[in-house]
C-alpha cells in the first residue's frame, strides 16, 4: 500500500473523533441549490447497485421498451449523470475500484472473481464505508459483495458493520440461497424482493440515522443457476409483476443491420432482461416510498447506478467487456471496451441540496464516488491517500470547476478467459483509443461525434490527420499508464497470473 498515512492509522483518528474530519467550508456551512437553512452535516446515504445494467436500460435514457417509472422518478427529482463510465467494465474489478478509489490494477483484481477463487480485495486499501462508519455512520451492504469469497474478505472488515446477500453472485432470479448471520439459507420468493426486504428492514431500524446502505442488486444479471430448456441463458423466472407487461412484447433491437444477427435470440433475452430491469424499478418504489413514509427523504442521498454496462445486439454481441457474439453462426468471445460495455446509468437525489432534473454532462467514473460521497458526508480525506477519483459534488451543486472529461479505462483479462485481452482505453469526448496489448491487429479507433455507435474502426485509416489524433491518443494512453504503474509496461507481475490457466471460464463451454 503506497498511503503514508496507513488504514488502520487513518481509522484510528476518525474513531477517535469524527468531529474533527469535518472539513473547512463543508456541507454544514454552505447554501445549496437555494436551500436557506444549514444542510445537515450527516445525511443518510443509500447506494444502489444494479449489476449489468446499460446506459439505455431505463425509460428516461431514453428507451421507451422500458419500464422505470421509478428510476424515471429520481432523474426527475434529482440529478443523472448523461456521461458515468466505469474504469473497468466487468463485476470485480468494477466494484473494487467503486470501493476504494482505485484502478483494477492497482488493487490486482483486474478480472471478475470465479466462485472458487482464493483471491479477493487486499484489507490494506482504505474504503469509503470505513470512513463512514469510522465518523459513526451505522453500514450495511445487501446484496452482491464479489471482491473476495474467502472470510478474510468479508465484507464486515470494510467499513460494514453487517452484511446480507452473496459473496460472489445471486446465481438466480428466484428463491436464491442467502447468507444471512454467516449462514446460507435458501429464501423463497424473487431475489429483488428478497434483498429490498432486509434493506427496508435495515432503513427503518436505523430512521434516526446516520446510516450508510449498500444494496447491491444481482439483477438483472443472467442467471447463473437456470437455463432455458435448450441450455441457453435466462433471467427468468421473474414475477407476473415484472414479466406479465414483457411476456408477449416485440422489443426493437439495436444495430438490426448487423450481419446474421440471431434476431430470435436477442428478442427473447431482450424481453427478460427488460422485465429483470423492472423488477428492480419496482422495488426501488418501495425503498422510496419508504423513505417518504418515515419522513427522512429530505436527509437522505439515494444514488442509484450500476457495475458495468451491457450490451444486447449492440454491435453484434451480448454482455459487457467479456462479451459474446450473438450471430446466428458465432457464439464465440468479443472482449471489448465499447461505450455500452463501460457507460452506465448514474442518478443522485439529494433534497434541498442537488436540483430536481439536473443533467450533469461532464465525464464522471465509478472511481470519483469515494471523495464524492466523502464530501456529502461532511469528511475530509486522509491528506496522503492515494485515491485517483475526483469530487465532483461542486457539479451536483451546479458550480463551475475545472474538470478533465477525459476517460482511462482498463481490463486485463485473466489468462484462461476467453482470448486473455489486455486492453486499454483512452476516451475524449470525440475521439476514442482502444489498444490491445496482447493481440496484434486489434487495435480500434472511434470518431464518437460521427459514430456515436462504434461502428467504423479509423484505426487504419490513410488519412494523415486521423493518423495524427491516433498518435496523440496513444501518447495520452500511455501517459496514464505510466502514471498508476500499469503492470502492461513492465515484465508480468505474480497478481495478474495468480489465477492458474488451466482453471476455466465460469459460463458453460458452449458460451
Amino acid at each position: 500500500m503506497d498511503e503514508k498515512l496507513t488504514r488502520r492509522d487513518f481509522l484510528a483518528t476518525v474513531g477517535a473523533g469524527a468531529a474533527a474530519m469535518l472539513a473547512p467550508g463543508c456541507l454544514s456551512h454552505k447554501t445549496l441549490a437555494g436551500r436557506t437553512d444549514p444542510v445537515p452535516e450527516r445525511p443518510n446515504i443509500i447506494f444502489i447497485m444494479t449489476d449489468d445494467q446499460g446506459p439505455w436500460a431505463f425509460g428516461a435514457a431514453p428507451n421507451p421498451d422500458a419500464h422505470t417509472p421509478n428510476i424515471d422518478r429520481l432523474c426527475r427529482e434529482g440529478a443523472r449523470l448523461a456521461n458515468y463510465f466505469v474504469t473497468t467494465p466487468v463485476c470485480s474489478p468494477s466494484r473494487a475500484g467503486l470501493i476504494t478509489g482505485r484502478y483494477s490494477t492497482e488493487v490486482h483484481i483486474p478480472d471478475y472473481l470465479k466462485s472458487d477463487s482464493k483471491l479477493g480485495l487486499s484489507t490494506d486499501f482504505l474504503t469509503w464505508p470505513e470512513i463512514l462508519n469510522g465518523a459513526g455512520y451505522a453500514t450495511a451492504l445487501i446484496g452482491k459483495w464479489h471482491l473476495g469469497k474467502q472470510d478474510q474478505f468479508y465484507p464486515t472488515h470494510y467499513g460494514y458493520d453487517k452484511f446480507t446477500g452473496f459473496r460472489v453472485g445471486g446465481e438466480t432470479s428466484h428463491n436464491p440461497k442467502v447468507e444471512v448471520d454467516h449462514k446460507l439459507r435458501r429464501l423463497e420468493g424473487y431475489t429483488p424482493d428478497i434483498l429490498t426486504d432486509f434493506a427496508l428492514e435495515f432503513i427503518r431500524g436505523h430512521r434516526k440515522g446516520p446510516f450508510l446502505l449498500s444494496l447491491h442488486f444481482w439483477a438483472p444479471h443472467a442467471n447463473t443457476a437456470d437455463f432455458t430448456p435448450d441450455g441457453d441463458r435466462t433471467w427468468l423466472p421473474l414475477s407476473d409483476a415484472d414479466w406479465g407487461r414483457f411476456k408477449n412484447k416485440d422489443p426493437v433491437l439495436p444495430d438490426r443491420e448487423q450481419a446474421k444477427l440471431d434476431i430470435p435470440r436477442a428478442k427473447r433475452m431482450m424481453r427478460e432482461y427488460l422485465a429483470s430491469v423492472a423488477g428492480v424499478d419496482r422495488n426501488l418504489g418501495r425503498l422510496l416510498n419508504t423513505l417518504d413514509e418515515l419522513n427522512i427523504n429530505r436527509n437522505t442521498v439515494v444514488i442509484f447506478t450500476s457495475d458495468n454496462g451491457y450490451n444486447l445486439a449492440h454491435n453484434g454481441i451480448w454482455h459487457k467487456g467479456n462479451g459474446r457474439w450473438i450471430l446466428t453462426d458465432n457464439r464465440g468471445p468479443r472482449p471489448n471496451l465499447y461505450d455500452n460495455s463501460l457507460k452506465v446509468p448514474a442518478i443522485i437525489r439529494w433534497p434541498g441540496v442537488i436540483k430536481t432534473k439536473a443533467v450533469v454532462e461532464h465525464t464522471i467514473t465509478n472511481l470519483d464516488w469515494f471523495p464524492t460521497i466523502v464530501a456529502a458526508a461532511g469528511l475530509a480525506l486522509p491528506e496522503d491517500a492515494v485515491i485517483r477519483g475526483r469530487n465532483f459534488l461542486p457539479l451536483l451543486e451546479g458550480r463551475s470547476i475545472p474538470w478533465d472529461n477525459d476517460l482511462f479505462a482498463q481490463y486485463t483479462m485473466w489468462p484462461w478467459h476467453q482470448t486473455g485481452a489486455v486492453l486499454r482505453c483512452y476516451r475524449t469526448r470525440r475521439w476514442k483509443l482502444v489498444r490491445d496489448f496482447k493481440h496484434d491487429n486489434k487495435d480500434e479507433l472511434y470518431d464518437l461525434a460521427g459514430d456515436p455507435a462504434e461502428t467504423n474502426n479509423l484505426i487504419n485509416s490513410p488519412d494523415p490527420e486521423i493518423q495524427t489524433i491516433r498518435k496523440r491518443l496513444d501518447a495520452k494512453l500511455l501517459q496514464k499508464m505510466r502514471q498508476i504503474n500499469d503492470p502492461v509496461l513492465k515484465p508480468r507481475t505474480p497478481q495478474l497470473i495468480a489465477e492458474t490457466p488451466d482453471q476455466h471460464y465460469g459460463l458453460p463451454d458452449r458460451y
